[in-house]
């Protein structure tokens, strides 16, 4: 079927490109997408023959031999008639522009030629200015800003790490934002984008390009490092790449969802290279950081929000910041569709059928064990047996407060578990656990790594 853009003389090549780019995006995967299209113009639609340009020749000719019949088919069906693809350099003439008059006439202005170091692909939102600072994330925050004002010279590597939805790649981008607005060379990539692209540089002969490009730049972000765990020939590149940037004294920074350590089948000299510089941790947010985000986002939507309506939303939504903004923009959706001012009711009505998905499963009690043995690499009979040395000790209450907050056990279960202590020992240990929740960081952030290693 025609489209109607196809009849109006003024539709520009780069018109038609974003549209065929909408519908290329749900075809293709998204490493696919992010690695070939994303950075793809329409350079000129000229008699039939659509050029599209492409930011380096690694991508121009993967595209054409992979991808071409979906471009091709996809172009045809906006235009509404058959269209021959081809795919060059940005910033090179057409090779062919079919002088018999052009049917679609290019930008009045050509885009310019790429640079070695275009501008980053960062998320506009995800800047410094934007980033609620609570006591769960406030060393991250001021590391990220001291190395984003001055990289590479106080934390290098920088890595952090925390749960899903608690703002690790909003502190990357934001760091990559400042650093770029500072004149340094800036390269944002996922740890599977990374992989994706080794992988097609190997299979394609382009080893060295692929080089040239990470290793070559003053600031490094990678996000999601743990994506590497098993990919042996990758985390060997990463390897190089690493020390490659760190000796020409480029910053590094990298995201997990758990700290190096527990990282599993990441190579000991990885993991050794990531902590030879700042580990920063992100916890999820207390009562209050949360509101403030509420606050802050119901700013952004210019919307209203009631204090006992973000009340509820902060203490419904305690784990992950997406699904408490998730939550808020529900919301707001909700009474805007319904024309309605937004009340406690209505909160409870927006949100009633995604409210089964906050009940996570409880651990087994043997998940726990398991978890806090392998922390604190001791046999879970030590956990269960009479020492009474003090780091066995300190694993032991711990695994007392895991057994209680999170597999929901009673005290006289517990005492059995391990090793069939006097109630009045778990009592006591449990107290102390309590105590140290309130006063000592480092027992937090312990609970935080352990409970990832039992996470569903």
């Amino acid at each position: 079927m025609n489209d109607p853009a196809a009849s109006r003389p003024e539709t520009s090549a780069q018109n038609l490109w974003d549209i065929a780019l909408a519908e290329l995006q749900v075809q293709v995967t998204r490493p696919n997408y992010e690695t070939w299209l994303k950075d793809t113009i329409g350079v000129l639609f000229n008699n039939g023959l659509f050029v599209v340009g492409a930011p380096n020749d690694f991508a121009t000719e993967w595209l054409s031999t992979k991808l071409r019949p979906l471009i091709a088919k996809t172009l045809s069906s906006i235009i509404g008639h058959p269209v021959e693809v081809t795919f060059q350099l940005i910033g090179s003439p057409p090779d062919d522009a079919r002088s018999s008059g052009p049917l679609f006439e290019p930008e009045t202005a050509p885009p310019p030629p790429i640079t070695l170091f275009p501008r980053p692909r960062l998320n506009e939102r995800y800047t410094f200015e934007r980033f609620i600072v609570g006591h769960e994330n406030r060393l991250a925050h001021a590391a990220s800003l001291a190395v984003a004002d001055k990289p590479a010279s106080v934390y290098n590597p920088l890595f952090i790490y925390g749960g899903t939805g608690l703002g690790k790649t909003h502190l990357l981008h934001a760091i990559g934002h400042r650093a770029w607005s500072n004149h340094y060379r800036v390269l944002y990539v996922t740890a599977e984008h990374f992989t994706n692209q080794f992988v097609t540089s190997i299979a394609q002969g382009r080893s060295e390009e692929f080089r040239a490009k990470y290793r070559h730049v003053d600031v490094l972000l990678i996000d999601d490092i743990q994506f590497l765990t098993g990919k042996e020939r990758t985390q060997e590149e990463f390897f190089y790449t690493f020390n490659d940037l760190h000796a020409a004294g480029s910053q590094i920074i990298i995201s997990s969802d758990r700290s190096p350590r527990l990282v599993s089948l990441l190579e000991d000299r990885l993991r050794s290279r990531f902590e030879c510089g700042l580990i920063a941790d992100i916890q999820p947010p207390a009562l209050e950081t949360r509101l403030a985000i509420l606050k802050t986002k119901a700013a952004d939507l210019q919307q209203e929000v009631p204090p006992d309506v973000l009340d509820f939303l902060a203490q419904r939504c305690h784990s992950n910041i997406r699904e408490l903004e998730g939550c808020l923009n529900r919301t707001v959706a909700f009474a805007r569709l319904l024309r309605a001012e937004i009340t406690l009711d209505l909160a409870t009505q927006a949100l009633a059928p995604v409210s089964p998905s906050g009940e996570k499963p409880h651990p087994s009690s043997q998940a726990v064990l398991e978890a806090v043995s392998q922390y604190f690499d001791l046999p879970i009979q030590t956990l269960t047996g009479k020492s009474r040395a003090k780091e066995i000790a300190e694993a032991r209450h711990i695994a007392m407060y895991l057994l209680r907050e999170d597999a929901h056990l009673r005290v006289t279960e517990i005492a059995r578990l391990l090793g069939g202590r006097d109630h009045s020992t778990v009592i006591y240990g449990l107290r102390k656990m309590d105590h140290a929740l309130t006063t000592d960081t480092q027992f937090t952030r312990q609970l935080g790594e352990i409970r990832t290693l039992f996470a569903p």
